[in-house]
């Protein structure tokens, strides 16, 4: 299933969630991770805790595009089970969706 992300980096802490609206790509899940973006840090940040947050292995979590901070990311998994939790963690940002905290 394809996931399209909104990376935040610098971000006070690292969390997946909510959504928000881009007029070019449509809703994207918003992920915010610590590292900066360079030398693709904060991207694979993000990969990391997208992939955590949706209860699956890094390596089932592959980049296949990215645009600037829009990413578009490719999840090997059930498509119903990885439809769900997105939904879950578009909604709002919960104390679940948190993957640490300062």
């Amino acid at each position: 299933m394809r996931v399209a992300i909104r990376v935040r980096p610098a971000a006070d802490r690292t969390a997946v969630g909510p959504a928000t609206s881009d007029p070019t790509h449509g809703r994207l899940l918003v992920v915010r991770v610590r590292e900066p973006a360079v030398e693709g840090r904060a991207n694979e940040a993000a990969l990391r805790a997208l992939a955590q947050a949706l209860g699956v292995r890094r390596s089932d979590v592959t980049l296949i595009r990215s645009i600037g901070r829009v990413k578009f990311i490719e999840v090997d998994a059930p498509d119903d089970v990885i439809m769900r939790r997105v939904e879950e963690l578009a909604q709002h940002s919960d104390p679940a969706a948190r993957l640490d905290s300062r």
